[in-house]
């Protein structure tokens, strides 16, 4: 008998862990049982094993593949989420330089970053958008990068106040380190522009527990020699992602998501194309909404990942919410810094389940208009 998804996966907005495909869902429920190529359970193939060294190698190639990327950059596997990554880059790049680092502050993650930072080196925060909210994003004409920073910091896409950069920032000789831990693999980035990337799995390519780290060979030359060794990348390089026991189920997961990626959708070109098209219709219901729904986001800054909104009153929100929940469709609620509505929509989230949506909102709204 084949395993059976539940349908409720597919109407899971959640700001993350975001949904998963389907077919890729159903290939994790046969794993738990029986890998059928080991003929073990998932939850029980030791890190130790080719099988697993093999997963690892068909992952990086993946990840090269899908984002162009050449031998000179590793791939890392890594645990401790993006959390991790803002002691991590600081602690590998800026300690014991005189010069600071690049900061853009744009968010409430990017916001989190900052006091990791300022414990390893000085730091510049380049652009803040605190005092307007988070809403939008800089201009160009807003920002003077250094041409000698040790580094730029940025976050490409801010999951809370749902606000995306659609372009590569700074300057090219100027290393560029970005958290792209919600919109990783969602589109084509021009990963070669950047030095370091890194991505916690848990909204677009996997669940909790596994981040994935690439970086330029070339930006380990002048490392601290004093690094602890699990805080250090050239250990997790050395041991291919097996420095310690590694997350062997999220990485499996994460490789069925890549060969979803590769075979199933085309490629990123083609991933971007349907996130598009999703975010299209969510927005575009929005701005055809005479003000019920209003968007929070400034329309050139608006995120293809999060889309971040609000109805005309806290009591109507939590009623918006309670009937959602009643109509079988999941994860809604704002991130808990700035409230609202967030409805995320995740490689894994199809086309019909933002339609659903979108019924869903213009029914209510007609039932809640006065």
């Amino acid at each position: 008998m084949p395993p059976v998804i539940n349908p409720n996966n597919e109407l899971n907005f959640s700001g993350g862990p975001g949904a998963l495909p389907s077919s890729v869902l159903q290939q994790v429920q046969e794993a738990i049982v029986s890998v059928p190529e080991v003929g073990l359970s998932i939850l029980g193939i030791s890190h130790r094993s080719d099988w697993f060294a093999a997963v690892v190698q068909e992952l990086e190639t993946n990840i090269r593949t899908l984002l162009g990327l050449g031998d000179d950059y590793h791939v890392l596997l890594l645990q401790g989420g993006a959390t991790q990554q803002f002691s991590m880059v600081p602690m590998t790049l800026l300690h014991g330089r005189n010069q600071p680092a690049e900061y853009l502050h744009t968010g409430y993650w990017s916001g989190k970053v900052l006091g990791e930072a300022r414990r390893e080196g000085p730091i510049r925060t380049l652009w803040s958008g605190e005092a307007e909210g988070y809403r939008r994003l800089p201009t160009d004409e807003e920002l003077d990068f250094s041409a000698d920073a040790p580094y730029l910091h940025y976050v490409s896409n801010e999951t809370v106040e749902g606000i995306q950069f659609h372009r590569v920032l700074g300057h090219d000789h100027v290393p560029r380190v970005c958290d792209m831990s919600s919109d990783f693999l969602s589109k084509p980035c021009e990963a070669d522009r950047f030095s370091l990337i890194y991505a916690h799995a848990q909204k677009n390519i996997g669940p909790a527990g596994v981040t994935v780290v690439l970086i330029r060979d070339e930006l380990l030359q002048n490392v601290p020699e004093d690094l602890p060794g699990f805080l250090d990348y050239r250990s997790h390089i050395k041991a291919h992602s097996n420095f310690n026991t590694p997350p062997v189920f999220a990485i499996y997961v994460v490789l069925l998501v890549t060969r979803w990626l590769l075979n199933e959708i085309g490629g990123l070109e083609r991933m971007d194309e349907i996130n598009r098209q999703k975010a299209q219709l969510l927005y575009g219901f929005l701005d055809r909404s005479d003000g019920f729904y209003r968007g929070r986001a400034a329309t050139a800054d608006r995120s293809l990942m999060n889309v971040a909104f609000n109805l005309a009153t806290p009591e109507l929100e939590q009623r918006f919410f309670a009937e959602a929940l009643a109509a079988g469709i999941f994860g809604l609620s704002g991130h808990r810094a700035i409230g609202g509505v967030r409805a995320s929509l995740y490689n894994g989230l199809t086309l019909r389940a933002v339609e659903q949506l979108v019924g869903f909102m213009a029914d209510f709204q007609q039932r809640h208009q006065a």
